[in-house]
């Protein structure tokens, strides 16, 4: 399945690259998912962290942020892998 395209709620992510430095290396599980955010459950309690100011590996393949930023159902709708 396209990774820009798939439902993202319930999987592991670690995020590789952040302008927010302190977030950079922080890994948890979404739980739940915006346009412009993903909330995640990490050991140092819920974050919720901006879509367009990071990159993310998520089931081994590297996501940038700015690819993904659309309400989830209209991301899972696209043609393609734009």
């Amino acid at each position: 399945m396209n990774e820009l395209k798939r439902e993202y709620i319930g999987l592991n992510i670690t995020i590789i690259e952040s302008k927010n430095q302190s977030l950079t290396g922080l890994k948890g599980k979404v739980i739940d998912e915006t346009k412009n955010t993903f909330k995640i459950n990490t050991k140092k309690g819920t974050k919720t962290i901006l879509k367009n100011s990071s990159k993310f590996k998520i089931n081994n393949e590297i996501i940038d942020g700015n690819k993904i930023t659309k309400k989830p159902q209209d991301r899972i709708k696209m043609k393609g892998g734009r």
